[in-house]
């Protein structure tokens, strides 16, 4: 009997579960082996994130890493893939200059790791950026609300538009980006009642970190849902295990067993 093909999602599946009303499951990933056992589960987006800079590189802010690490990460996840879709943040640096500059890194990323969609930050300012990337044919996704890449700007990770103004320019950018080609937008820790308006009034679909249940899929970071990061706990993070404490655990169980001379045992070795 042949192997029951794997349906792979595309930037169209994603575009079908908003029109459908089901929602979009997404999680970052940076290496091959976590990549494999998300797709594996059936996780409708990775994201390569920059965040990578924070989580696998020990920086505080994503500021640091560079493109040709961020593709490195992308390469890793992209051999993992058997089904789903595949964004990569083009990191600080490569592409607020101008919209040449974001074309050339949007093109690096896709040719050497094989993603399929890229994601920046901001609306009105990259707009340029975004509708040379997509005419070259490749897809974006967006990031309006809290842009961490702009942390320096802001100077905190408190909640975005909550001030009028700031919510009017959040609904504008995110119609600006849609015009603009981009195929979804990340709305990252905004008032929940904006991202519900946001969320309706555009016909491409919205994904929520901290901007409550009404956009039309989720992401969190892996290392903060599974509980390998401890030290992040933000209201809007659901821990789902507790990795911290069982790797702990088991590595501490390991050495007391090699100290006390119980690890091998006569059945482990040859």
């Amino acid at each position: 009997m042949a192997p029951k093909e794997i349906k792979k999602v595309t930037t169209n599946t994603i575009q079908k579960l908003k029109i459908a009303g089901e929602k979009i499951s997404m999680i970052t990933a940076y290496d091959y082996s976590f990549a494999k056992l998300f797709d594996a589960a059936g996780i409708d987006i990775i994201l390569v994130g920059d965040s990578a800079s924070n989580v696998m590189a020990g920086h505080t802010t994503t500021l640091p890493i560079t493109l040709d690490q961020m593709i490195y990460h992308a390469q890793s996840v992209v051999r993992a893939r058997e089904r789903s879709l595949i964004v990569v943040d083009i990191p600080f640096g490569s592409y607020q200059s101008n919209s040449e500059i974001a074309l050339a890194s949007a093109i690096k990323i896709m040719k050497e790791s094989g993603a399929h969609t890229v994601k920046l930050e901001g609306g009105e300012e990259v707009i340029d950026s975004v509708k040379k990337i997509v005419s070259a044919g490749i897809p974006v996704m967006g990031h309006l609300g809290l842009t961490p890449q702009s942390i320096n700007k802001f100077g905190t990770y408190v909640v975005r538009a909550t001030e009028k103004s700031e919510a009017e320019k959040l609904k504008k950018d995110a119609l600006l980006l849609q015009e603009a080609g981009a195929f979804a937008i990340v709305l990252e820790k905004i008032p929940a009642t904006l991202a519900k308006e946001v969320s309706e009034s555009l016909t491409i679909p919205t994904i929520g970190i901290g901007a409550g249940k009404y956009c039309d899929g989720q992401v969190l970071v892996m290392h903060d849902m599974l509980g390998i990061n401890t030290e992040f706990k933000p209201r809007f993070l659901r821990q789902y295990l507790n990795l911290s404490e069982q790797i702990t655990g088991a590595v501490q169980r390991y050495i007391k067993d090699v100290k006390g001379s119980e690890f091998p045992n006569e059945n482990e070795q040859y």
